[in-house]
């Protein structure tokens, strides 16, 4: 997602749109939720030729698809990202070195859209996807969905536990008679 950006020229003021429908490229997603590569995106983008650069700003609208982070079922939601970066002209003095890396540049009169858009849009996914908010989603123990049995549980014993159990038992059983119950047994 290259753009020449020639036409602007170093005049600030200058200012063309795009409206485009283009292909997602891959990455755009984290592991359970993101954009399918080859889906469509749609771009409202303005560039403004700025001071320091080219300011491009507007939305981007792509197809959401994934798996609740919750009970797996599949996520399919649009959504519209606003975009504002700012690509400096290739011999702008930049504030501090540790930003140079951040920051986007001009490179022989071409931009690449596509690590401005993927940042939008990436950090816009939410980080739990879920298919609602009062998804109660599966079982750790077998995998059954909650909501099919809302009263579903399991007894889980600690394991530091576990030799103990057998023995709340026993301990009963074994407990020194009171006073009361050796007088009852002589009558």
């Amino acid at each position: 997602m290259t753009l020449v950006v020639k036409d602007l020229g170093r005049s600030p003021g200058s200012m063309r749109t795009l409206e485009e429908h283009t292909a997602a490229p891959k990455d755009f997603g984290v592991a359970l939720i993101g954009v399918q590569q080859g889906s469509d995106m749609e771009l409202d983008l303005k560039l403004e030729a700025v001071h320091e650069g080219i300011l491009v700003s507007g939305t981007v609208s792509v197809d959401v698809t994934g798996e609740c982070g919750r009970c797996l079922d599949p996520i399919a939601y649009d959504l519209d990202v606003k975009v504002q970066e700012l690509f400096y002209y290739e011999d702008a003095e930049l504030l501090e070195e540790e930003e140079q890396d951040e920051q986007r540049r001009v490179e022989r009169d071409l931009i690449d859209l596509e690590p401005a858009l993927r940042d939008a849009v990436v950090t816009a996914l939410p980080f739990q996807p879920v298919c609602r908010e009062d998804c109660q989603g599966l079982c750790p123990e077998c995998g059954i969905r909650l909501e099919e049995d809302p009263g579903h549980h399991h007894e889980v014993v600690d394991p530091r536990w576990a030799a103990l159990v057998g023995l709340a038992g026993t301990a009963a059983d074994e407990a020194p008679k009171s006073k009361e119950s050796d007088e009852r047994e002589e009558s």
